[in-house]
């Protein structure tokens, strides 16, 4: 049994390292509490009751994982997965 929920190994297929599971999982913790904390007024008022109570209930980390674990929150690279150190270097 895992301490998080879901487990790490589900979590880190869809990520391409650990530093990019941290961050994406902080930025999208971050927009859940200010949607929870009315920063983001408009989205609730958008969003139906139970979302809303789902939100509430649960920690905005918590629930980012379970939303990269899905596969609702993903993120893209920057630097193309062929570029290595030297390359390109003029």
């Amino acid at each position: 049994m895992s301490v998080v929920q879901p487990e790490i190994d589900v979590i880190m297929k869809r990520v391409d390292s650990k530093f990019t599971l941290c961050t994406l999982a902080a930025k999208r913790a971050r927009q859940i509490n200010d949607m929870i904390h009315g920063a983001r007024s408009q989205a609730l008022d958008a969003m139906a009751y139970s979302e809303i109570a789902k939100l509430q209930s649960a920690k905005p980390l918590s629930l980012a994982m379970e939303e990269i674990a899905k596969g609702d929150v993903t993120t893209t690279s920057t630097v193309p997965v062929s570029a290595s150190i030297g390359e390109g270097a003029a």
